[in-house]
């Protein structure tokens, strides 16, 4: 946290999802409004990692090919296989909603298996793998919104905003030492694998798999959502919330740590009703709603 701190002013939940979803195996999708320092935080957060990575700067003319990779033939030689930039550790996906649907589901298969299949030739991923992708937010010009199944592939996602205006100031102040960061890796591939094997030990009680699981479907029978939050979003709040409380010093899950996570890990992936969505009903509301409603269980 200290290393991106260096480059990056505030933006604490995103560095904390960054984190956590490092650590839980999953990927992180992080939208705002151009120039919030969505790209500056990934690229940092990369480098402190060690490891390989990789940006994609996504494009309506770019095809699955630029991301996966593709083979070269030649007349005197065998087909030569040509990785692309998903081949890496961590993979930056920069504006990710500019490119075309075709493109975009380039990523599915390597976000949610961890490989590739070129000419039905399959590629495994190298282990840890991680997809930051960015966007910036839906309606905007030359945007293709992401599907449902697109989004529910996404461990978490965050919004950045503008900095506060004390933020502001200290980027200003700073701004000489913040373009040229001593940043150095903080960790190695081989710490990160050890780390997310540990978080396995984590105990998550039977009353909070029944607290999750309780949660998640009085948010399927809301009367206001129109589709519901899948298996992953149960999933992904149960490792995510192994991987909270390893990181706060603990061997074991409690209530607040399921509270703290609802919101990233779930909010993406409930689709609200258009007649809820004319009287402003958001997921965030439907989400708290749930929380006040839903038995906590005590431990």
């Amino acid at each position: 946290m200290d290393e991106v701190s260096k480059k990056i002013i505030g933006k604490n939940e995103i560095k904390n999802a960054l984190i956590l979803a490092l650590f839980a195996g999953g990927n992180v999708l992080i939208e705002g409004l151009p120039g919030t320092a969505k790209t500056s935080l990934a690229r940092t957060f990369a480098q402190t990692i060690g490891g390989k990575f990789k940006r994609i700067q996504l494009t309506p003319d770019m095809m699955p090919a630029d991301i996966t990779g593709f083979y070269v033939y030649s007349p005197t030689d065998e087909p030569r296989f040509v990785e692309g930039p998903i081949f890496a550790n961590v993979v930056l996906a920069d504006e990710l909603n500019r490119t075309t649907p075709r493109t975009q589901s380039a990523l599915l298969e390597a976000m949610q298996e961890r490989q590739v299949t070129i000419e039905r030739q399959t590629y495994p991923l190298e282990k840890p793998f991680m997809v930051i992708a960015t966007q910036v937010q839906s309606g905007s010009e030359g945007t293709y919104p992401l599907t449902d199944v697109q989004m529910d592939r996404f461990l978490l996602r965050v919004s950045s905003y503008y900095p506060t205006k004390d933020e502001e100031k200290q980027i200003i102040s700073t701004i000489d030492s913040i373009d040229e960061p001593d940043i150095v890796p903080v960790t190695t591939v081989e710490e990160i694998r050890e780390m997310q094997d540990s978080v396995k030990d984590v105990h998550v009680s039977d009353d909070i798999v029944e607290y999750v699981t309780s949660i998640i479907q009085s948010l399927r029978l809301d009367p206001d959502v129109a589709s519901g939050p899948s298996t992953r979003s149960s999933i992904s709040l149960y490792r995510c919330s192994r991987v909270y409380a390893l990181l706060d010093g603990r061997d074991y899950v409690i209530p607040d740590d399921i509270k703290e996570l609802l919101h990233p890990t779930t909010a993406h992936r409930i689709t609200i009703k258009s007649e809820a969505e004319m009287d402003e009903v958001t997921p965030e509301i439907i989400l708290e709603r749930v929380l006040q409603t839903v038995p906590v269980p005590k431990l």
